[in-house]
């Protein structure tokens, strides 16, 4: 944990939301921020800060988003393999691109693969448009992709063996 906290990390709000609660007074404004952080070298994480002005609820997500990062494997500048990430009715639908496709993918899956250091990826959201469980099923996902390292490790061959 203490190696996340010195690096670099550079961050994207995905998503700023303004509720409003009304009183006695009038109408109380608080704010919401869902922010990704990342250092564009395969970690990622992100984080969702709630507070009574815009910049203290951007400071908590930034906050939480560094305590809650993952460790992406990247082949190249892509992705291993096809990869479904799935949070409640949130789809996302992740395939590996070849070099120089760019990141084809809507919004919050745009912010999430940038910070992750993903540049050749396609993706398609199905399902819910809320932007914090379209996250959510991307982190899944992410979490979810396999290390060729590991994979050969665990069979007990080599990568030659398996990638010939």
């Amino acid at each position: 944990m203490e190696e996340t906290q010195e690096r670099e990390f550079t961050e994207k709000l995905v998503k700023l939301n303004r509720v409003a609660k009304v009183v006695k007074g009038g109408r109380r404004f608080s704010f919401s921020a869902l922010v990704v952080v990342g250092d564009k070298a395969g970690t990622v994480g992100y984080g969702f800060g709630k507070a009574n002005d815009v910049a203290e609820a951007i400071r908590k997500g930034v906050d939480k988003a560094k305590r809650n990062t993952i460790r992406v494997p990247l082949k190249k500048e892509t992705i291993p393999h096809d990869i479904n990430g799935e949070f409640k009715s949130a789809q996302v639908l992740m395939r590996p691109g070849a070099p120089g496709t760019g990141i084809i993918a809507g919004g919050p899956v745009r912010a999430v693969m940038e910070m992750g250091g993903i540049n050749d990826v396609l993706c398609k959201s199905h399902g819910s448009q809320n932007a914090l469980n379209i996250v959510k099923a991307v982190f899944t996902g992410l979490e979810n992709l396999m290390d060729a390292r590991v994979v050969s490790k665990n069979r007990g061959k080599t990568l030659q063996e398996m990638w010939g």
